[in-house]
């Protein structure tokens, strides 16, 4: 995504969780070369807090590296926050992943496809309203650690 179509696309879903009573910022400098890899967004409302990869694509699948994966689960483990991707497609809504939920390319990196992401993601409803939040996908996280996608103390620091 360009720069200033990634810019949009995070302030928009800055505003949106706004509207929702979250406490909210884009990440400063996320992206860039900075000494840690920080997440795109972070929100939070007291009770829960989500740090967030935000990714969108007029229709072609959205990619994420490893390396990206893999610093933004440290980053949320470390600052108390739940990981997840967020991606947008255009003309659909946002729809958010736990990592452990993405499909793994051979190549180690992550994929998002529309398909997928219309019938599978999270709404931003969905993380809003917590108190019907059933927390991560249990599921996928053991089958990720099962895969060595994942250590057990990752796995542990999603289920808790």
């Amino acid at each position: 995504m360009s720069n200033a179509k990634g810019d949009r696309r995070e302030r928009e879903l800055v505003k949106l969780f706004d509207e929702r009573g979250f406490a909210v910022m884009r990440a400063p400098a996320s992206g860039s070369a900075t000494a840690r890899e920080l997440p795109d967004v972070l929100a939070g409302d007291g009770d829960v807090f989500y740090a967030i990869e935000a990714k969108a694509s007029a229709g072609q699948p959205i990619y994420l590296t490893g390396e990206e994966v893999e610093a933004l689960v440290y980053f949320a483990r470390n600052f108390g926050a739940k990981p997840k991707i967020g991606v947008r497609f255009d003309r659909t809504d946002w729809a958010f992943f736990h990592p452990a939920a993405l499909h793994r390319t051979d190549g180690g990196n992550y994929r998002v496809k529309k398909e997928v992401a219309l019938h599978e993601g999270e709404t931003l409803d969905d993380l809003t309203d917590v108190e019907d939040d059933p927390g991560p996908d249990v599921r996928a996280v053991l089958r990720a650690f099962e895969t060595g996608e994942i250590t057990l103390d990752d796995a542990a620091a999603m289920l808790e």
